[in-house]
């Protein structure tokens, strides 16, 4: 009897753990999380409880240090008391009137505001892009505010460090921001730190992994913006990282990938607005704020050459998921026509429906994404979206291989369109640092369109039986990414 009872105690003292662990996870899992990602943390920590509650120790907290979070409210503080001033513009150069609300919303959520008097220009292919950041750096006076997710000195980035140099010997203050597990993993990063030390630029690490130094948060919660400002007039935002195209591996190298991305080149009171982010993320990392955080040069012109313009801040520093409600609010808002550009599309289930619901409302809904993909499980969750879009009239095109279609941004009618570091994934939603920019105008929106042909021209239209066509194990590896997606 003593023998039975002794066997028999591992198995009660498994099952003891198991309850514990539910309740735990019951317990802690749900707390600020969506279901389904509650959800898949729960049956993780009780399926695999040691791999389950390891990864909840690491990145179970989906929000920045509170420290952190602290001077982001102080920042926003400083940046709305500027603000005050601005007057609310919305209704100019035949704006819709359903982008007050919405630019509303930005404002309260990020602390900028809607501001007119602006000119931009998109920059759509690598070899320009690389000409304007080095031409308006050799034409800096003051200052250079310089912040990239990826930074690496290579070949082709040379001339752009080699830019950096000339400006710091002509007493330029030099400022550049680079995430750090974003670029480690790239040999050109090392040569990039030693360079920008020799040359004299100041330069820090975005949200550093370096707990032996007392610098430590959710390693995977990073910093993916791409922006610069030159002197407080001239701005960029969009996808662009500073490396080569081809991003410095053999493997990219051997299946000959090429990253294609858009930016912007603004100029107007909205450069501020981008300066002004800088400034919170330097001031983040420093404590220290390098520039001025001012949004009083506010230009309100009803010229209509000019263009409305507004910069929207998201990220796990904010109480709220900003680029996913402006993403839905224009989705919502749109009456005519909808282009979505996204490499990484692994949308969570408000996004899902503010894109089916448009394009049933009869909305010409189109969705460019990456023939390949460079993250397998990222890749796949994204095709297990598909049949629903293709179902509700979405139309799918998959930019052709080897190039990895990298850029993110949105048109929405003839009037309004969004270009930025965003993805429309959960990763971006949730856990990255982003930035976008909201703009109205028909001159800008014509140049994003005339993007959006040349990616037509160059892509194949995925078909409902073509997909249907595709294999059992595809198909299968695609439902079980789309699961991991929701362990956020």
């Amino acid at each position: 009897m003593v023998d039975l009872l002794l066997r028999a105690l591992p198995a009660a003292a498994v099952i003891v753990i198991e309850l514990a662990l539910l309740v735990v996870a019951l317990v802690v899992a749900p707390r600020d999380r969506r279901p389904s990602s509650a959800l898949a943390w729960i049956l993780l920590i009780v399926v695999l409880p040691f791999l389950g509650l390891a990864l909840f120790a690491v990145i179970g907290s989906p929000k920045l240090p509170q420290a952190r979070r602290d001077r982001q409210r102080t920042m926003n503080e400083r940046i709305e008391e500027r603000a005050r001033s601005v007057e609310h513009v919305t209704h100019t150069h035949g704006a819709p009137r359903w982008l007050a609300p919405i630019a509303r919303l930005t404002r309260e959520s990020g602390a900028t505001p809607l501001v007119d008097g602006n000119a931009a220009t998109l920059l759509p292919h690598f070899e320009e892009q690389l000409a304007a950041l080095v031409e308006a750096v050799d034409g800096a006076e003051r200052s250079a505010h310089i912040e990239f997710y990826i930074l690496a000195l290579d070949p082709t980035t040379r001339p752009f460090f080699a830019a950096m140099e000339r400006a710091v010997a002509r007493g330029v203050a030099v400022h550049v921001l680079v995430d750090h597990l974003g670029s480690l993993k790239y040999p050109g990063f090392r040569r990039a730190r030693r360079e920008l030390t020799r040359i004299g630029v100041d330069w820090r690490l975005m949200l550093p992994v370096q707990p032996l130094r007392g610098r430590y948060q959710r390693p995977d919660l990073r910093n993916h913006r791409k922006l610069m400002v030159v002197d407080g007039r001239i701005g960029f935002v969009g996808s662009l990282n500073m490396i080569d195209p081809a991003y410095e591996t053999r493997g990219n190298r051997r299946r000959h990938l090429r990253w294609r991305d858009l930016m912007a080149r603004v100029e107007g009171p909205v450069v501020q607005e981008i300066e002004a982010v800088f400034d919170t993320d330097w001031f983040s990392e420093t404590d220290e704020i390098p520039g001025r955080t001012a949004l009083d040069a506010t230009a309100d012109d009803d010229d209509p050459a000019t263009l409305l313009a507004q910069i929207a801040p998201s990220g796990p520093a904010f109480d709220s998921e900003n680029n996913l409600a402006l993403f839905n609010s224009l989705l919502y808002a749109a009456e005519r026509r909808v282009s979505i550009t996204s490499p990484y599309f692994v949308p969570d289930e408000s996004l899902l429906a503010a894109i089916l619901t448009a394009a049933r409302r009869g909305v010409a809904v189109e969705l460019f994404v990456g023939e390949i993909g460079d993250q397998f499980f990222v890749f796949h969750a994204q095709h297990s979206y598909y049949r629903e879009l293709l179902q509700a009239g979405v139309r799918i095109y998959e930019y052709a291989a080897p190039t990895i279609l990298h850029a993110k941004h949105m048109s929405i009618d003839d009037h309004v369109s969004v270009v930025g570091s965003s993805n429309m994934d959960i990763r971006s939603f949730q856990l990255d640092l982003e930035v976008m920019m909201l703009v109205s105008g028909r001159s800008f929106t014509k140049q994003l369109q005339a993007v959006e042909d040349e990616y037509r021209s160059r892509s194949k239209e995925l078909t409902s039986a073509a997909w249907e066509g595709r294999g059992f194990l595809h198909a299968f590896v695609d439902g079980i990414a789309r699961l991991t997606s929701a362990v956020q």
